[in-house]
């Protein structure tokens, strides 16, 4: 996911979207695809600062289970090596995935290889692996994924796909793992998948890049990739309409590196808001009209057109290779202390009005995927 640092790129105009199934309230139901994916990795440490979610009718209960009955399939969840606020490692990896699996969800783990947020911005590595050298680090990238996925198929919650790297346009581990020596981030990634299908075989292994509507910058990526030999299964992409193009950029890269490279594709993050507003005070990322996407409003009915909107352009993906998206981060709603920065509990959210439950914690129409 960008930090709020990044600059927004520029949206052109979009064609009125198309026709789609409606819900009783007015707004659009998401084509059905096998991927029908919620990231939630802010729920345990919101549920421990008292964080309450709802159904629509208000009445509480268990996030997961909501987001399940509205027909979400996967969770995603993030990893982080030695976190600052002591979430998003294998304790919570493990709590989370038994959660999942009793509601019949399949888990994607997303694997930052960082103590905090790695996106195109910052690639950071752990503190503990600050002075390895590159064999060092293929080993560490190593027992580390084997680490958190073989826990989970130890207790038999098994991931079904495993992110090798978070939005790593320019690598990961830098400055090593640096996309300016790609022979370099190969090994690591190699590494990662290699440690993804030893601990749990049968595992599909995903690379991540923001810039979703960019078709050139993908495709030179996953050319230098697949020209080393990486091993993986999947392309997964960022996409936020607000950011990386129009949802015709999006068709074109799924469509062309779908063929140029005979993967299935997933959009791993998106989202849009259903207000402006903030709720804790914190100014949220998206937060101006002149933000917004053409034809999709800041309103629960143009959250949901925008879900919709998504998997329509994945549906459109030859021989059903657009295999469906990843909702980022609908449950993090404001709950003091579970602010952006992980090294400071005071931060504030910046991202509430884009989760799937309002701010008094009901879920919104957006939730129901049915």
């Amino acid at each position: 996911m960008h930090r709020r640092t990044l600059l927004r790129a520029g949206t052109a105009a979009l064609a009125a979207p198309a026709a789609f199934t409606a819900l009783a309230g007015g707004t659009a139901r998401a084509v059905p695809l096998p991927v029908q994916g919620v990231d939630l990795s802010s729920v345990p440490k919101a549920e421990d600062l008292g964080a309450v979610f709802r159904h629509a009718d208000g009445t509480p209960g268990d996030p997961v289970a909501i987001l399940a009955a509205g027909g979400a399939n996967h969770v995603r969840l993030k990893v982080w090596v030695n976190s600052p606020d002591g979430y998003h490692g294998l304790p919570h990896i493990l709590a989370m995935g038994q959660r999942a699996h009793a509601h019949g969800l399949r888990l994607l783990i997303d694997f930052h290889y960082s103590d905090s947020w790695a996106d195109p911005g910052q690639q950071n590595k752990p503190a503990a692996w600050a002075g390895l050298s590159l064999p060092d680090l293929e080993q560490a990238v190593y027992n580390h994924t084997h680490e958190i996925l073989g826990g989970l198929a130890q207790q038999g919650t098994p991931a079904t796909m495993a992110q090798i790297g978070n939005e790593i346009n320019g690598g990961l581990l830098w400055p090593d793992g640096a996309s300016g020596d790609f022979d370099a981030l190969a090994r690591l990634l190699t590494a990662g998948s290699r440690a993804a299908t030893d601990a749990t075989p049968g595992i599909e292994v995903a690379l991540h890049l923001a810039e979703g509507g960019d078709n050139p910058a993908t495709v030179w990526w996953f050319d230098n990739a697949v020209s080393r030999g990486v091993p993986f299964d999947v392309i997964a992409l960022s996409f936020y309409g607000y950011w990386h193009g129009t949802l015709d950029d999006l068709r074109i890269n799924a469509i062309d590196c779908a063929a140029r490279y005979e993967r299935d594709i997933v959009v791993a993050e998106t989202a849009y808001p259903f207000v402006l507003a903030d709720s804790d005070g914190h100014p949220n990322i998206i937060a101006d009209p002149s933000q917004l996407v053409p034809n999709f409003g800041a309103s629960w009915e143009g959250q949901a057109d925008w879900v919709r909107a998504v998997s329509q352009v994945l549906s459109e993906v030859p021989d059903g290779r657009g295999r469906g998206l990843y909702y980022w981060e609908p449950a993090w709603i404001a709950t003091p202390g579970n602010g952006w920065d992980p090294y400071d509990p005071a931060s504030g959210n910046a991202w509430e009005n884009q989760a799937l439950f309002d701010f008094r914690g009901r879920a919104l129409p957006a939730a129901t995927w049915r």
